[in-house]
C-alpha cells in the first residue's frame, strides 16, 4: 500500500468545523452578541404573535385592504423599474461615455439616502409646485402627490437601484461577443439586446426584479413623506403597521409577520444566487 492511499481525506465541513471548534474566545464571544442581537428581535416578533387571532386580524377590512395596496403598488413600481431600469443598468455596463461613474453613483444614491429625505426630494421634483410637477399639473392635470400613483413613483425611487446594480452585474459578468456576433449578422443593436442579450441575463433581472419588489413593499419614510397615509388610497402595510402600533398592536404584529415572511420567502428564492453554500 502506498503512502497516500493510507492518507484520511479531511471534507472541508469537517475542516470548517474543526475551525469554529478552536475559534478564540475574544472572536467568538462577540459573533454569539452579535448573531443573538439579529435574530433576537425577530424570534421576540414571532413569540409575541397573536396566532389565534391571527386569521380575523389579517382578514379585517383595515389590514386587507393595506395589503391589497402593497401588493398592487409594489408590483407596478416593479414593473416601472424593470421598463427604465434594465436599460439604464445596459447603459452602465456596454456603453462607455464621459461621466459614467458620476451616473452610477446618482443611480445607486438612493441606496444610501434617507427615505424621507427622497420623500422631499420628489416632492421638490414632482410635487404641485415643484420643478416638473408643476408642469404636470398645467399642462396633463396631474398630480402625483398624496395619490395611490405617489406611492409607486416612491416605492419605484427606492427600489429601482437594486434592480440596476442586480442586471448591470449580471451584464458585466456576460460575454459580450454573442451580442457583438449578433450585430455583425445584421442584426440592430436593439434587436442583438431583445434576443440574444437579454435571455442570457434573465435570471440576473429576475433576481433584481425580486430585490425591487421586496424593497417597495417594505417602502415606508418615502412613501409618508410623499404620498400621505390615506387608508385605501395611499396606506401600505408599512403605513399600517406604524398607524396599528399606536392603537392596535396585535394588528401590528400580524402585519409584521406577514412582511417578515415576504422577507424570508425572498431570500429563500435567491440563496442560490446571493448565498454561499455551507
Amino acid at each position: 500500500m502506498s503512502a497516500g492511499a493510507g492518507r484520511r481525506r479531511v471534507h472541508p465541513g469537517r475542516k470548517s468545523r474543526g475551525v469554529l471548534r478552536g475559534a478564540p474566545l475574544p472572536l467568538l464571544l462577540p459573533a454569539l452578541i452579535g448573531l443573538a442581537f439579529l435574530v433576537l428581535p425577530l424570534l421576540a416578533l414571532l413569540f409575541r404573535a397573536p396566532w389565534r387571532s391571527m386569521p380575523d386580524l389579517l382578514t379585517s377590512p383595515e389590514v386587507w385592504q393595506a395589503l391589497q395596496l402593497s401588493l398592487i403598488c409594489a408590483t407596478a413600481a416593479t414593473a416601472v423599474s424593470l421598463v427604465i431600469g434594465v436599460p439604464l443598468a445596459w447603459l452602465l455596463a456596454r456603453v462607455e461615455f464621459r461621466g459614467r461613474g458620476l451616473v452610477r453613483a446618482l443611480v445607486t444614491l438612493p441606496l444610501v439616502l434617507p427615505p424621507v429625505v427622497g420623500g422631499v426630494a420628489l416632492l421638490m421634483a414632482l410635487g404641485r409646485n415643484g420643478v416638473v410637477g408643476r408642469w404636470l399639473d398645467d399642462w396633463f392635470g396631474l398630480t402625483l402627490p398624496f395619490t395611490t400613483t405617489g406611492v409607486v413613483v416612491a416605492e419605484a425611487f427606492v427600489a429601482m437601484p437594486f434592480l440596476v446594480i442586480s442586471v448591470e452585474g449580471t451584464l458585466r459578468a456576460a460575454d459580450p461577443r454573442y451580442e457583438e456576433a449578433a450585430t455583425t449578422l445584421g442584426a440592430s443593436r436593439f434587436t442583438a439586446f431583445r434576443r440574444v442579450t437579454l435571455p442570457l441575463i434573465a435570471p440576473g433581472v429576475a433576481a433584481g426584479a425580486v430585490l425591487a419588489w421586496a424593497r417597495a413593499l417594505g417602502e415606508f419614510g418615502a412613501t409618508i413623506t410623499f404620498a400621505g397615509n390615506f387608508p385605501g388610497r395611499t396606506q401600505t402595510m408599512p403605513l399600517a403597521v406604524y398607524l396599528a402600533l399606536q392603537s392596535d398592536p396585535e394588528a401590528a404584529v400580524a402585519l409584521s409577520l406577514v412582511l417578515l415572511a415576504v422577507s424570508i420567502a425572498v431570500l429563500a428564492g435567491l440563496r442560490d444566487r446571493w448565498m454561499t453554500a455551507s
